[in-house]
């Protein structure tokens, strides 16, 4: 199981994964150093840290408050962050070493919600911002489903499909900056839908 950690390491100097976590995820310190001489398998974990939950009602946890534009529903608001490093462990996954982010609303519109990353070195503030772009390229991927036929294509050689989907997404995002250009200059039509095919 160590060395999936070790290929998680590696893995990690190249590509970065931010994410939701349980508030009940199981945390762990990271393993303590070998001693001269020891026998056996390497530790892959240390003592296990308090749940997110403990964290959220323990009176004593210093909470910290961001500005952050572009939350939920474009909205910018202020949020109580607190963030940690930690091993998070799941059964039947290898250990991975990750950032923490622990999010609370002041004013109470939304349930607390905790976030990771892989990259230890990221801020609290970047985790969030990184997670609230996604709904971007969600959104992205949902219209070119659904316009394009991404997805739906059919050919006969996996090269073909390799090539398909790349083309398609930058034929979308042409046709997105165009359209956006002749808005802007207002050389669209008042009814779109009068020049549809």
């Amino acid at each position: 199981m160590c060395v999936a950690l070790e290929l998680i390491a590696a893995v990690r100097r190249h590509v970065r994964l931010i994410t939701r976590l349980r508030l009940d995820a199981n945390l762990f310190a990271p393993p303590p150093p070998r001693r001269p001489g020891q026998r056996g398998p390497r530790a892959c974990k240390g003592q296990r840290l308090p749940k997110l939950t403990d964290v959220l009602a323990n009176p004593a946890t210093r909470w910290i408050r961001v500005w952050v534009t572009e939350w939920y529903g474009d909205e910018s608001r202020v949020l109580e962050i607190v963030s940690g490093t930690a091993i998070w462990y799941h059964a039947g996954l290898p250990p991975a070493p990750i950032r923490w982010v622990l999010v609370r609303d002041p004013a109470g519109q939304r349930e607390p919600q905790a976030f990771l990353s892989t990259s230890l070195d990221d801020r609290p503030e970047a985790i969030l911002g990184r997670f609230v772009w996604r709904w971007r390229i969600e959104t992205t991927f949902q219209e070119v489903r659904r316009h394009l036929g991404v997805e739906t294509q059919r050919q006969w050689s996996d090269l073909a499909i390799l090539r398909t989907t790349p083309v398609l997404l930058g034929l979308f995002s042409l046709v997105t900056l165009w359209a956006g250009d002749l808005k802007r200059d207002g050389a669209t039509a008042p009814h779109p839908r009068v020049a549809a095919w």
